[in-house]
């Protein structure tokens, strides 16, 4: 059993490193013989990307548990995925810390419950809680979304009238579906947001290809990003994949209308 514990200090007797990735050393101590490697790092440089390093060395060291004051959700996620335990919010000194982990006061009072005396398994409250946490976090970001739908289907409803969609949507099925990814392009938000307004415009009578030519620009031209893509990725990239996109978004339309007409008979 080898466990790492982030230090400021290669010395026992130093206090347990406040985070992770700012640590100057992993004190790397294997329980059954008390050997003890103090493994330098050049987390507290001030330089980004500690927390990774520390991730890289832990693994290479192949120790089972790190333990520390805090880690990040990415470096924590990686030392997870390749089997090794961490525990967080340790405070004291190394040699205090290893002797609490050896005779399991730190993980009963973490609520961690070891698997000799779970049977095989491993209650972790701290996981628990931050499985609920993120499912709270999750919901309350879908939520202006859900808001969003239903104020949509509303200003739709208001403002898209038949004859208004009529006049623009002749029943021309080329020109429709041209108009169709115009709209796309032109459109922003949500691609939730799409699909109502496509729903409405069927139940107006507008052609599925059009309505599907709108949705497929919508999620793919970003007229309204264009700036804001030309400045990050470059001109010639921008124009060319939103170009290709549109051209792509009225194939596709077309093709996919073609192929549920011949499924459908």
């Amino acid at each position: 059993m080898r466990i790492a514990i982030s230090s400021n200090k290669p010395d026992l007797e130093a206090r347990v490193g406040s985070r992770l990735g700012t640590s100057k050393y992993l004190m790397i101590i294997d329980l059954r013989t008390m050997a003890v490697e103090a493994v330098p790092y050049p987390g507290g440089s001030g330089q980004g990307g500690g927390g990774i390093q520390a991730v890289v060395l832990a693994i290479s060291k192949k120790v089972d548990t790190v333990l520390t004051g805090y880690c990040s959700p990415t470096a924590e996620k990686y030392l997870s995925a390749n089997g090794i335990e961490i525990l967080t919010g340790v405070s004291g000194t190394v040699a205090e810390v290893v002797q609490q982990y050896k005779t399991g006061d730190l993980q009963r009072r973490m609520g961690v419950v070891r698997k000799s005396e779970s049977g095989g398994a491993k209650i972790d409250r701290r996981t628990l809680f931050l499985a609920l946490k993120n499912s709270s976090n999750q919901f309350i970001n879908l939520l202006p979304i859900l808001v969003g739908v239903v104020l949509l289907i509303g200003l739709f409803n208001a403002f898209a009238s038949k004859e208004l969609l009529s006049y623009l949507f002749t029943g021309n099925r080329a020109l429709d579906t041209l108009w169709g990814a115009c709209f796309g392009s032109i459109f922003t938000g949500n691609p939730i947001n799409s699909y109502i307004i496509g729903g409405g415009l069927l139940e107006y009578g507008v052609g599925l290809c059009a309505v599907t030519a709108l949705i497929i620009a919508w999620v793919t031209v970003g007229l309204a990003q264009l700036p804001a893509e030309i400045s990050a990725l470059g001109s010639k990239f921008a124009l060319i994949r939103n170009g290709i996109s549109f051209a792509l978004s009225i194939a596709i339309a077309f093709a996919t209308v073609g192929i549920l007409n011949f499924i459908t008979g």
